[in-house]
């Protein structure tokens, strides 16, 4: 007979009290953007990687230095660009004439937080440079592997409209992103408080850290504890399989997503307080997580089709637990 799993008591509390914190900080400088601050936390706290996609303006870069400011941490700002090499993100092996020797420098790369500018108008061998780091939080620079710091997140940005001097996000690129989201154009009194919360001032040069690096990697320790039903695994599974058998598919939900999947939904149920994921967790997360990860077929693009379609379609034919 089964029975129902003993949860661990989880410090819930202290769970909410660094997110409140962070997201609190971080509103005072993007305004009207609860969903957007809500989902790079989940994103934080799910030892993943965060990709805003949007267009120019809308604070995609903002966002992202916000929440580097919020914790005391080490923060490096890379700006993409088509003659940015490897080595300046991962760091290089120098010789010191003093000592004779060859010495390890590292790149902005060994940072906590790395905020990762425009990334689409680096070359795809620089893109490639953080795939190592981005997955196994580790580098490797002439034969040596070098441990990053813990907790490492990266937000990177870029413009979905201009494609002119950039270079697309492989696959295998994209997969490494824990969510894809975007920012949107605020309504008219969160614009209204833009201009005036910003024209006369740097909200952001202002703002300072109200959390440091081991609160939050204490509160991911604990994210990590959160319960997830064995009904709710195979729900995950059921819709990643979904997605390869869509016909406007041609790339389907690799196992990696299904596994982020998990991870974002145990980060989501902890910054709602519960010690336990519900299906209404997998349906709000399942769009970030595996639509910036499907491939399309080029006659469902043609028709104007895109993932989000897609996982709408998953969602709506894959049966939830109760």
């Amino acid at each position: 007979m089964s029975t129902t799993p003993q949860l661990r008591p989880l410090d819930l509390d202290a769970v909410a009290e660094v997110l409140g914190a962070i997201a609190g900080n971080v509103g005072e400088v993007v305004r009207g953007k609860p969903a957007a601050i809500r989902l790079a936390l989940v994103t934080f706290l799910a030892e993943g990687h965060l990709l805003i996609e949007d267009v120019p303006g809308v604070g995609k870069t903002l966002l992202a230095k916000a929440i580097a400011r919020s914790v005391d941490c080490s923060v490096a700002r890379v700006q993409f660009t088509p003659d940015l090499l490897p080595s300046d993100v991962t760091g290089l092996t120098v010789y010191a004439p003093e000592t004779g020797t060859f010495t390890f420098r590292p790149g902005p790369v060994f940072a906590n937080i790395v905020v990762a500018d425009e990334i689409n108008r680096a070359t795809p061998k620089t893109q490639s440079a953080l795939l190592e780091a981005m997955e196994e939080r580790t580098v490797t620079v002439d034969g040596h592997t070098h441990e990053l710091a813990r907790p490492f997140l990266v937000v990177a940005t870029q413009n979905p409209i201009e494609l002119e001097g950039t270079y697309p996000l492989p696959e295998a690129q994209r997969d490494r992103f824990l969510m894809r989201i975007s920012i949107g154009y605020p309504d008219h009194d969160d614009e209204l408080s833009v201009l005036r919360t910003h024209a006369g001032e740097d909200r952001l040069a202002r703002l300072t850290a109200v959390t440091d690096a081991e609160s939050v990697a204490a509160t991911i320790a604990t994210v990590r504890d959160v319960h997830v039903a064995e009904s709710i695994e195979r729900y995950l599974v059921a819709l990643a399989r979904a997605t390869r058998a869509h016909p406007d598919v041609e790339l389907g939900a690799s196992p990696r997503a299904t596994l982020a999947l998990l991870r974002a939904v145990r980060a989501a149920a902890a910054v709602d307080g519960r010690p336990f994921v519900t299906p209404d967790d997998v349906k709000e997360l399942a769009a970030p997580v595996l639509a910036h990860r499907l491939v399309l077929r080029p006659q469902a693009m043609l028709s104007g089709r895109s993932a989000a379609h897609v996982v709408t379609d998953v969602l709506d034919g894959t049966p939830a637990p109760t």
